[in-house]
C-alpha cells in the first residue's frame, strides 16, 4: 500500500512538471519565439498551464498527501485530468469544470484541516484556496483571464503566505507585525473583490495589499535568523528574499498601473509586469526556496543542497529584472530576450533539481527557514 502510494505520488508529480514544461514552451510562444514542432495554440494556455496544471496541481498534491486520506488526491488528479484535456484541445468546458472541481476538493481538504487544526495558516491557507476557486469558476463561465487573474495569483499568494506562517509559529510577531499582516490581508481581499466589480480600480488596492505584506515577510520572517547559517538554510533564506522584494516590487507596479482599465482597455506590457513579477519573482522564488523540503515529502527521496542552486536563481532575477524592465519601457525585444531568458532559468532548476534527487543523498535533512 505504502509503496503504491508513493508510485501515485511520483505519477503525478512528474506529469506537473510536464505541465510545467508545456507552460515555458507556450510562454515561448507566446513571445514569438514559434517553431514548427510546437502547437501554435499553446501559447493561449501558457497561464492555465502554469497556474492550474503545474501549480495549482502541485499544491493539491502536497496537501492531499499531508492529509492522508485517498479522496484528497481527487483535488490534482481532476486538475490533471482537466489540463490534459485543455492540452488535447478537446472539451474545453468540460476542462474548465474539471479543473474546477478540483480547486473544490482542495476546499474541502482545507474544511477538514480547520475542523482539526483552526488556526490563523491554516485559515489564510483555506482563503487561497478558494481564491482558486472563485478564479477557476469565473474561468469556466467564460471570463477572459486578465479579467480574473487577480483571483489565481491570489491563491498562490496567500498559500505560501501560510506555508511561512507555519513555518513561523515559533517566531511570535509584535503587536504592530499583526497590524501590518491582517491589513494586507483586508487590501488584499478587498482589491480583489473591487477588480471583478470596477475594472481597473481593484488591483491599485491589491498592490498595497502586496506592499504590506511584502513588508511583514521581510521584517518578520524566520530567514531573517536563517541567512547566517551556511548551505542549504542561507540559500532558502536568500530565495526568500529576494521573492519578497519582488512581490513588494508588484506591489509598486499594480499600485501605480493597471493593466486593465474601467473601459477594458488593455495594456500588454503592464499585464506581463504585473503577473510576471508576482508568478516568477515571488513565487518561483518560493518554489526555488521550498523545493529541498515539499519534494522529498512528496517522492520520499532525499533533494540534497548543492552550490550550483545558486545558478538558476541568479539566472531567473536576472532575466526577470530585464523583463521588467522591457516591460515598463515597451521594448517587445527587451521582453522576447529577457522571457527566454526566464525559460532557461527554470529549465536549469528542474535540471539541477532532478540531478540532485537522482544522484545525491543528503548527510543533513533539510532544514526548513
Amino acid at each position: 500500500m505504502v509503496a503504491r502510494s508513493h508510485l501515485l505520488r511520483f505519477l503525478l508529480l512528474l506529469i506537473c512538471l510536464l505541465f510545467l514544461i508545456l507552460g515555458l514552451l507556450a510562454g515561448a510562444v507566446r513571445l514569438g519565439w514559434d517553431k514548427a514542432w510546437v502547437q501554435p495554440t499553446l501559447g493561449v494556455i501558457h497561464g492555465p498551464l502554469m497556474i492550474c496544471g503545474f501549480l495549482g496541481t502541485l499544491i493539491g498534491l502536497e496537501r492531499a498527501v499531508a492529509l492522508g486520506r485517498r479522496w484528497g488526491y481527487a483535488a490534482p488528479v481532476l486538475a490533471l485530468v482537466g489540463m490534459l484535456s485543455l492540452v488535447a484541445g478537446h472539451f474545453d468546458r468540460l476542462a474548465m469544470f474539471l479543473v474546477a472541481l478540483g480547486s473544490l476538493v482542495l476546499v474541502f481538504i482545507f474544511i477538514t484541516v480547520l475542523l482539526k487544526q483552526p488556526t490563523f495558516h491554516t485559515t489564510t491557507m483555506s482563503l487561497g484556496a478558494v481564491a482558486w476557486l472563485v478564479g477557476n469558476v469565473l474561468w469556466s463561465t467564460g471570463v477572459a483571464i486578465p479579467h480574473m487573474a487577480h483571483w489565481w495569483i491570489a491563491f498562490l499568494i496567500l498559500t505560501i503566505l501560510g506555508e511561512r506562517l507555519e513555518l513561523n509559529r515559533l517566531v511570535a510577531p509584535s503587536r504592530h507585525g499583526k497590524f501590518i499582516f491582517g491589513a494586507g490581508l483586508v487590501l488584499l481581499a478587498a482589491g480583489l473583490i473591487c477588480e471583478s466589480l470596477l475594472p481597473g480600480q481593484g488591483d491599485r488596492i491589491a498592490g498595497v495589499g502586496l506592499l504590506a505584506l511584502a513588508v511583514w515577510l521581510a521584517f518578520y520572517d524566520v530567514a531573517r535568523f536563517t541567512v547566517h547559517r551556511a548551505g542549504l538554510p542561507r540559500f532558502i533564506a536568500l530565495c526568500l528574499f529576494a521573492g519578497y522584494g519582488w512581490l513588494g516590487i508588484a506591489g509598486l507596479i499594480w499600485v501605480w498601473a493597471a493593466p486593465v482599465d474601467a473601459r477594458g482597455s488593455f495594456s500588454f506590457f503592464l499585464y506581463d509586469a504585473m503577473l510576471h513579477s508576482v508568478l516568477l519573482g515571488f513565487v518561483f522564488s518560493m518554489i526555488f526556496a521550498h523545493a529541498p523540503i515539499i519534494f522529498p515529502a512528496v517522492l520520499a527521496r532525499p533533494l540534497p543542497f548543492r552550490p550550483a542552486f545558486y545558478a538558476h536563481a541568479l539566472l531567473l532575477h536576472l532575466s526577470l529584472a530585464a523583463r521588467i524592465a522591457g516591460d515598463l519601457a515597451g521594448s517587445l525585444s527587451l521582453v522576447r530576450w529577457s522571457g527566454l531568458g526566464n525559460v532557461i532559468a527554470l529549465i536549469l532548476f528542474l535540471a539541477n533539481s532532478g540531478y540532485s534527487v537522482v544522484t545525491g543523498q543528503s548527510r543533513n535533512p533539510p532544514s526548513p527557514s
